[in-house]
Order: C-alpha cells, then structure tokens, then sequence
C-alpha cells in the first residue's frame, strides 16, 4: 500500500503516532552523514571516520527496530484480527524484514 492509498484508505501505520520522533532522528542520522562526508573530505584519521560510521549505523539499526516492533504491534496484530491469511502475510513480511536486518 502506498502512503497515498493508505490515507485515502483511512488506514494509518503504527509508527504514525511517532512520526515526528523518527523523522527528527531521520533528520540526526542525515547530519551524521554529512559529517562523515566532510570528515573525509577533510582527511581525518581513518579510525574517527569508522567510529563515526559505527555510531550512525548503531542509529539506523535503533530506527529499524522500532519500526518494527511498531509493525509488529499494530499492523500483525491488525491482520491477525482480520484472519489467518491476511495474519500471514503480515508475519511474512516482518519475517523478511528481520531477516534483512539481519544480514546487513
């Protein structure tokens, strides 16, 4: 479902109630970004550019997480009320999305 086809459907996402938190640590994570850009631009010693690296990826994983721990509360537990199909493809998706978490 699209964010359009979601609003338009009336259906809102878990994370919705917290967007501004996550869109404010989006906004954190982008200036970590930058930084690490400027930091090689500016040569730094490798070892503060990985520390930096390993800072921002421990936040994107925080994200990840509670995005879908949201998942799980809401949209599984929405389509588990709805049946075992729809329950099923939820759980698939999160299976998949943990899955890639995982691997990266």
């Amino acid at each position: 479902m699209t964010d359009t086809t979601a609003a338009e459907h009336g259906h809102h996402y878990g994370y919705i109630t917290r967007k501004d938190d996550y869109l404010k640590r989006l906004r954190r994570i982008e200036g970590q970004a930058r930084g690490l850009q400027r930091m090689v631009e500016e040569e730094k010693y490798c070892i503060d550019i990985l520390t930096q690296v390993s800072a921002m990826t421990k936040a994107l994983q925080s994200v990840s997480l509670a995005l879908l721990e949201e998942h799980m509360s809401h949209c599984v537990v929405d389509a588990a009320r709805q049946g075992d199909a729809e329950a099923q493809v939820k759980i698939k998706e999160a299976s998949d999305a943990i899955a890639r978490l995982v691997r990266s």
